[in-house]
């Protein structure tokens, strides 16, 4: 027999879970993690076609697309690059064009290519540290989405076996979720400081933050507190479990 206690902080932490694992994963499938803000007087001068065809055609090469997403009110992602041109006119050259969202993805072999300390130039030193803090920002999302399906599995099997031990693991499982989010997210914020510290924007561009990345914060402490609500229930349940035997046996 469950205590009300305990079993309300179940359902409260597998409902914190559940929303931490929706948020982490429309975050990593999605492009606004970090964007660009262009004034208009220098993406008007930029020459967008050819900067949009070199962008999504042209080879894989760090220095170009970050000086194309500079230019043009770029988005950056886990995954995706994304850039603001004008939509295309077949007839005539539209004096306000409507600006559409054109994205490319990173493929597998480009989340584990080498980063350099010369952008562009793979002559250089690599850099180790940005080599790393990229495949991390890849790979630590991933592990947290596994980790939190992996309890979500314990804890099917545990309700199936009526048993209230596998709990821990489900906390335990959830607390390093969240630190694996936690790590995505601090990772992904070192790169972009020391890309811009090899690159840095032009003048009057400025960067923010996206409502992506904010998406992946959240999810982190979502996490944590359902990990507490576990662990704090499969702890206090057991307490409780050793104190009526030990009654029972006195």
């Amino acid at each position: 027999m469950v205590d009300n206690r305990y079993a309300t902080a179940l359902v409260i932490g597998s409902v914190l879970s559940l929303m931490a694992t929706v948020y982490l994963s429309v975050a990593v499938g999605t492009q606004h993690w970090y964007q660009y803000s262009c004034p208009s007087g220098k993406r008007e001068g930029s020459n967008a076609t050819e900067l949009r065809n070199e962008f999504i055609n042209g080879e894989f090469d760090e220095k170009t697309y970050s000086e194309t997403l500079f230019r043009l009110n770029g988005t950056l992602g886990l995954w995706w690059r994304c850039i603001l041109v004008p939509g295309r006119s077949y007839w005539f050259k539209e004096p306000d064009p409507k600006m559409e969202r054109q994205c490319v993805s990173f493929t597998l072999p480009q989340q584990f290519s080498p980063k350099y300390k010369h952008l562009g130039n793979p002559n250089s030193e690599e850099d180790l540290l940005r080599t790393y803090l990229w495949r991390c920002q890849f790979l630590l999302p991933l592990v947290s989405l596994a980790l939190v399906f992996l309890g979500g599995l314990v804890g099917v099997c545990a309700c199936l076996c009526r048993s209230f031990t596998p709990t821990l693991g489900v906390g335990v499982l959830h607390l390093l979720a969240g630190l694996c989010t936690l790590g995505t997210v601090c990772c992904f914020l070192a790169g972009v400081d020391l890309l811009q510290q090899y690159s840095p924007p032009p003048e009057g561009v400025v960067g923010s933050l996206g409502w992506s990345l904010y998406l992946a914060l959240i999810s982190f402490p979502l996490q944590m507190m359902a990990a507490a609500l576990f662990l704090w229930a499969a702890r206090s349940h057991r307490k409780n479990y050793s104190r009526m035997t030990a009654y029972r046996v006195a």
